[in-house]
């Protein structure tokens, strides 16, 4: 079975310390996340992220279809990364990494999304028309909404 790839960085004009505090509350996932999606955060997310931290969320993706989702934040560097990855939900692995860098003027923000759709070769076949579509409009509407919060460089 296959297993994609998303890569998005961005440049913002706030320091590493910043962006750690909204990165790190997990509260502000729902910000950068596009209200159709219905975002709503069950449980776990209560405290600032740490290794371990379990966090637990409904998500309407795709035709009013709601779907738990679970995730494991499973390591943390202090202002540098974190990696969250999918215990349970709607695909077959999901592993996404954030990082923060300090560059002139701001910090360069990185995701590294490595994920596999379930189903076989039907997942496969609903990637590039369905998938992959969804998830890069996802990672724009966070992209313009940095921007909206953080203003750009």
């Amino acid at each position: 079975m296959k297993i994609y790839t998303l890569h998005a960085k961005q440049n913002l004009p706030i320091s590493r310390e910043q962006a750690w505090q909204f990165l790190s509350d997990p509260k502000n996932l729902k910000v950068i996340t596009p209200d159709y999606m219905g975002f709503n955060i069950q449980a776990g997310a209560d405290r600032t992220m740490y290794a371990g931290q379990i966090i637990e969320y409904i998500v309407t993706p795709i035709l009013g279809i709601k779907n738990r989702w679970v995730t494991e934040i499973t390591h943390v560097v202090d202002q540098e990364y974190f990696v969250d990855e999918q215990r349970f939900g709607p695909y077959a692995l999901w592993h996404h990494k954030h990082f923060i860098r300090e560059i002139e003027g701001g910090v360069e923000m990185e995701d590294l999304l490595h994920y596999k759709l379930p189903y076989g070769f039907l997942g496969q076949l609903a990637h590039p028309f369905l998938v992959k579509p969804k998830l890069d409009e996802i990672f724009e509407y966070r992209k313009n909404k940095l921007v909206e919060l953080f203003g750009s460089m």
